[in-house]
């Protein structure tokens, strides 16, 4: 059988997100000399860059600044020489002139390549409750690590029983004068050693089997009202700040028409992170599956990457 010519293209493959994820690919990508460009989202940044402390990421035992390791993943991808350029990615389709093509559209550019890498990660999710659009940045926060220092010897709420949530109310413990946990449950989904460091911690409380249903306050926050899941009673707690961190929603909007994703937005894959469009691979927050931590990211990142290096070089043995 005759082989065909490769249609022209700029790159073997393009990663977009700048998180753990996506940088662990760039790092493989760069260092086995695959034509790689990495896109950072300008207008969405990885969430391990506002996380205070991450202390479970292997060899590393006195714990790390979530700011400082990502600057160190970038580091050691530019070292490899992994080009990187800052914007956001409009578009994607596949070439209909070249059906092996992927088109990646910029705000002021495209480019043209044989695969791409999803990690594009996730971000915070709102309650969607009364007061939290018109109180944003005036009393509620998605990011203790960000806005912590404000709220100096003030009540603070946070709202969440997760790792994230109870993590964060930790690091509250250093500003404010009181956290005071709402959680929906009656205990904690966090991990045990969290669970054990909060509730010795004096200065945070709970609120169990509740869930906050709207923000008060006058030009600044100054409370919220919790309704009880068993009774329907609603109180008001009085309290400066509102902390929130119920869950994640995926950046996966520019992959909807193109790749088959779950009832909550995320990209289905194999366990070789293949999705279900020829040529793109999904790794990260933006993926489905059940864990979702640093490590994890970095790996699905090394795993992306080796299976799109498998199906570049096939493509190019199929042609000449």
């Amino acid at each position: 059988m005759s082989k065909t010519k490769l249609p022209e293209y700029d790159h073997d493959t393009i990663i977009i997100g700048g998180g753990p994820a996506g940088y662990t690919a760039g790092i493989y990508a760069a260092r086995s000399g695959l034509k790689t460009l990495l896109v950072e989202g300008a207008a969405t940044v990885s969430q391990i860059t506002i996380t205070d402390l991450i202390e479970n990421y292997p060899g590393i035992p006195d714990g790390i600044d979530g700011f400082e390791l990502m600057q160190l993943f970038k580091k050691q991808a530019l070292k490899f020489g992994l080009e990187i350029i800052t914007k956001d990615v409009l578009a994607i389709k596949n070439n209909a002139a070249a059906p092996v093509i992927w088109d990646v559209t910029l705000e002021d550019d495209s480019f043209r390549t044989l695969s791409i890498i999803a990690a594009t990660g996730a971000r915070w999710r709102n309650l969607e409750v009364p007061g939290e659009q018109e109180f944003a940045g005036r009393g509620i926060s998605y990011c203790a690590t960000c806005d912590g220092p404000f709220y100096r010897n003030k009540d603070v709420v946070v709202v969440g029983g997760g790792d994230t949530a109870i993590q964060e109310a930790l690091f509250l413990t250093k500003f404010a004068n009181k956290i005071i946990v709402i959680h929906r449950r009656n205990r904690l989904r966090a991990a045990q050693i969290l669970q054990k460091r909060a509730f010795a911690e004096k200065k945070i409380e709970f609120v169990w089997n509740a869930t906050l249903t709207e923000v008060i306050g006058r030009d600044f926050v100054t409370g919220v009202k919790v309704a009880d899941v068993q009774s329907g009673g609603i109180k008001e707690i009085d309290a400066e700040g509102v902390f929130i961190f119920v869950g994640r929603l995926p950046h996966t909007g520019i992959f909807r028409d193109i790749l088959r994703l779950d009832a909550g937005g995320y990209i289905i894959t194999d366990d070789n992170m293949r999705t279900s469009a020829a040529g793109i691979f999904a790794a990260g927050d933006c993926r489905a599956k059940q864990f979702r931590q640093v490590v994890t990211a970095a790996g699905d990142g090394a795993n992306a990457i080796y299976s799109a290096e498998l199906y570049v070089e096939e493509l190019k043995g199929e042609t000449y």
